[in-house]
């Protein structure tokens, strides 16, 4: 836990570089120790480019935020509502489809803090639940959002790089 006051703060126009080094850090730490560098490399060119985050950042139905300690950026997460979700659903919706935070600050609550973040912001806008994909292989990931009231309905493919992995979709509902 941390004992001073966190921010959550919607990402700015001026703030592009910033996202972009922190997407790259926290995605690298998260999954460079299980994937070959030529997927991870070509993935983060990808997908994490400075282009690629521009348009992410100005979709009508996607939205970034920080999490900041005395203007520290200790992670962040990337919401997509409507027809800015990767995959269709059903009803009402909200996805999560990046959450992470910096390594030396796991364990502190702060996915926590960005999870009731979205939570808020899903029921704030009457949807019916809040959904995800997260790779079969990130336990530590499955665990948390088990513990946050997720639960497994689907699979699909995420492409990294040339490999193509195995993504458990997660719900909460919320209604």
């Amino acid at each position: 836990m941390i004992d001073q006051p966190i921010e959550i703060s919607v990402v700015t126009n001026d703030e592009i570089d910033l996202l972009r080094t922190i997407s790259i850090q926290t995605f690298t730490e998260t999954f460079a120790d299980q994937n070959t560098e030529s997927d991870m490399l070509h993935y983060i060119s990808e997908k994490l480019s400075t282009e690629q985050l521009f348009q992410e950042l100005h979709s009508l139905h996607s939205e970034f935020y920080y999490i900041k300690l005395q203007n520290q950026v200790l992670g962040y997460l990337k919401l997509n509502s409507g027809a800015g979700q990767t995959e269709k659903q059903n009803g009402s919706t909200l996805e999560i489809e990046r959450i992470y935070v910096l390594k030396e600050f796991h364990g502190r609550h702060l996915g926590h803090l960005l999870l009731q973040k979205a939570k808020d912001i899903a029921l704030k806008n009457h949807c019916e639940y809040i959904w995800l994909g997260v790779w079969e292989r990130n336990t530590k990931a499955i665990t948390f959002y088990n513990k946050h009231g997720f639960i497994a309905y689907d699979k699909h493919i995420f492409k990294l790089g040339n490999d193509e992995q195995t993504d458990i979709l997660m719900k909460l509902k919320l209604n």
